[in-house]
C-alpha cells in the first residue's frame, strides 16, 4: 500500500481542501518544497503561486495561494493560506485585467500609487496565470 500523508488546505473564507496525499508540492520561501509522507516537521512561508496534491499516480489537484504558512507534521501538512482557489476556477479574464492595471500603475512615475501594492498586485496576477497554464497543460 502506498504511503499518505493527510493535507489540510484552508484560506481566510474556507477550507478548500482536506483529504490524503501521496505527495504536496508548495512554493515554500526559498524556493518550491516537495513534501511526502513521513517528512521532518517544518514552518515556513509560502510565496504566491501553485500548490499540487499528488492523491494518485494519475489524479493531481492544482491550486493558487496567495501566499501564507506551511506546517508539516509526519502525518499532517497544513498550509494556512490568504487566498486559495482552485487551478480549475480561476477566472483567467480577470487576471490578465489585474496583471495589466498592475503593470499600468508600476509604468506611472507620478509618485501618486503605491508601488509595493502594485508589484504584489502584478506578482500575484503573473502566478495566477502560470498556474492556470500548468493546469491546462497537465490536463491535455
Amino acid at each position: 500500500m502506498t504511503m499518505t500523508v493527510h493535507v489540510d488546505i484552508v484560506s481566510a473564507e474556507k477550507e478548500i481542501f482536506s483529504g490524503l496525499a501521496q505527495m504536496i508540492f508548495a512554493p515554500a520561501e526559498l524556493g518550491e518544497l516537495g513534501i511526502s509522507p513521513r517528512h521532518a516537521p517544518l514552518i515556513s512561508r509560502l510565496n504566491p503561486g501553485e500548490v499540487r496534491v499528488k492523491v494518485s499516480e494519475t489524479e493531481v489537484y492544482s491550486f493558487y495561494i496567495s501566499g501564507g504558512l506551511l506546517e508539516i507534521q509526519p502525518h499532517l501538512v497544513t498550509i494556512l493560506a490568504d487566498t486559495a482557489i482552485r487551478a480549475k476556477d480561476i477566472d483567467e479574464a480577470a487576471a490578465i485585467v489585474a496583471k495589466a492595471r498592475a503593470e499600468e500603475a508600476l509604468a506611472d512615475k507620478s509618485g501618486k500609487i503605491d508601488y509595493a501594492t502594485a508589484q504584489t498586485q502584478l506578482q500575484e496576477a503573473i502566478m495566477q496565470l502560470r498556474t492556470v497554464d500548468r493546469f491546462r497543460k497537465r490536463s491535455m
